[in-house]
């Protein structure tokens, strides 16, 4: 049945058919899809959730170190950093405190701009995203491992579509 009626018919399409209020389960299809997404992101995050819990780590701070070993061994400024990553990290600087108190990254202020702070992953941090992968791709694969290759391309374009107009038109992020 659909979703969005407000109202249904019982009795067929006789002159004695009756019509009663249905309760919507969503306002709209793009509420249906959206609430999907947010449903589909927290039982899927749950799986990360343990495994960087074992380490110490967020979900955050991983693909932090992912980044900047994307750009090893060139540092990052901090705003490049927190314009990259998957979700938004409103304090990007207590994440990256974090990430240097376990000496996961250094940081640096170049003496021509005092008010820019460049970040580079380290040995330790190298370190542990190497010991981390077989870990991570097995998270993946009980994460979504059960849909077909052309199924997960499908899920990819369609995510991609829907983000496209929300995403800053200078970013990198694909």
């Amino acid at each position: 049945m659909d979703n969005y009626r407000l109202t249904e018919y019982h009795g067929g399409m006789s002159a004695g058919a009756t019509r009663r209020a249905v309760r919507r389960r969503f306002d709209s299809v793009e509420q249906e899809a959206f609430l999907g997404l947010w449903r589909t992101y927290d039982r899927l995050r749950a799986f990360e959730d343990d495994l960087f819990d074992r380490h110490g780590l967020s979900a955050q701070q991983y693909n932090s170190l992912r980044l900047l070993r994307s750009h090893h061994p060139e540092p990052l400024p901090t705003l490049a950093i927190g314009g990259r990553l998957i979700s938004r990290a409103p304090d990007i600087t207590r994440l990256l405190d974090k990430l240097a108190e376990r000496d996961l990254v250094s940081r640096e202020r170049p003496d021509d701009n005092r008010r820019v702070v460049r970040v580079r992953i380290t040995p330790a941090g190298l370190t542990l995203l190497k010991q981390l992968e077989a870990e991570v791709r097995d998270c993946h694969r009980r994460q979504l491992g059960h849909l077909k290759p052309t199924q997960l391309k499908s899920l990819i374009e369609l995510l991609r579509a829907a983000r496209k107009p929300h995403e800053p038109s200078d970013g990198d992020w694909s």
